[in-house]
């Protein structure tokens, strides 16, 4: 049987146990806290897995359309990432622990993962889209939720940011509408 592979430091090094809103600086009430955080969560969670899926297509990508694609996975998985930690960062602003991990990233998982394999341009990015969307209405529904918990700096982080996701979904649209991106049969 293998050890675990979690690094545990120990009891006296933890600073706040997953799972958990504390007390934050922002004066928030706990219970409204806690919502955005797990609604957070959720969001962080889409963008992890889509981060991956947009990273691993442009590890495997080959075929005459890569020049049109690969620029376009690089830099979205690039504001992905920049999106990721402005989320990460106001979890931990309001109290919270932000997701991390394959347990948490699965707990919360707003979507489905792409398996391991490697799949033809087309269905991949067509997966894409689909994460993309979800995640548009998650945003939206989380915008809604901060407006109403009174939490203004949340909704204005993700409504900065919808835009983002909605312009790549838009990319991605234009990509599959393209004859040329290679049909596997």
């Amino acid at each position: 049987m293998s050890a675990p592979h979690l690094r545990h430091p120990g009891e006296d090094a933890l600073r706040q146990e997953w799972g958990t809103v504390g007390e934050n600086a922002l004066r928030l009430d706990t219970a409204a806290t806690e919502r955005l955080v797990d609604a957070l969560n959720d969001d962080l969670s889409g963008l992890y897995i889509l981060f991956n899926q947009l990273r691993k297509q442009y590890w495997t990508l080959r075929g005459r359309d890569v020049g049109q694609v690969v620029e376009f996975l690089e830099d979205a998985a690039d504001r992905l990432a920049e999106l990721t930690d402005e989320l990460a960062i106001r979890v931990v602003a309001l109290g919270g622990v932000p997701v991390n991990g394959p347990k948490g990233i699965r707990e919360h998982a707003p979507l489905r993962i792409e398996a391991g394999d490697v799949y033809d341009l087309r269905s991949s990015l067509s997966n894409d889209l689909d994460g993309y969307a979800t995640l548009a209405v998650q945003f939206r529904d989380h915008i809604t939720l901060a407006d109403d918990l009174g939490d203004e700096a949340t909704s204005d982080v993700l409504r900065d940011h919808i835009e983002t996701i909605e312009a790549d979904a838009h990319d991605i649209e234009k990509f599959l509408a393209d004859d040329t991106l290679v049909r596997q049969p």
